[in-house]
């Protein structure tokens, strides 16, 4: 079946680095753009960042940019998220999703991974 499998979450300190994976399975990889989607208590869902089926082209929120970096492996059919100069607000499940081709919607999701940043 269509499956996202995040990993790579964890505790980092304020300022801290982490990379965030997601394995995609039972579709044509490079047929989809692909996201990354944080949800938090407060915020609920937040759109983190985007990248083409090619990986030549990117977009980021405001808050994201100069700091998260997204790029993908369609060899390997992964996404990633390089997180760099952490802050606490960025605190939130993340959640890689597919952008479904015809209406547009994120039409499957992984299960999400925690990113805790705390000292």
């Amino acid at each position: 079946e269509v499956q996202l499998v995040e990993s790579g979450g964890g505790l980092v300190q304020p300022g801290g680095s982490l990379r965030l994976s997601c394995s995609a399975s039972g579709f044509t990889f490079d047929d989809y753009a692909m996201n990354w989607v944080r949800q938090t208590p407060g915020k609920g869902l937040e759109w983190v960042s985007s990248v083409g089926r090619k990986g030549d082209i990117t977009a980021y929120a405001d808050s994201m940019k100069g700091r998260f970096t997204i790029s993908r492996d369609n060899v390997k059919n992964t996404v990633f998220l390089q997180m760099n100069s952490l802050k606490s607000e960025d605190s939130a499940v993340y959640y890689c999703a597919r952008r479904g081709s015809t209406t547009g919607d994120f039409d499957t999701w992984g299960q999400g991974t925690q990113v805790t940043v705390s000292s």
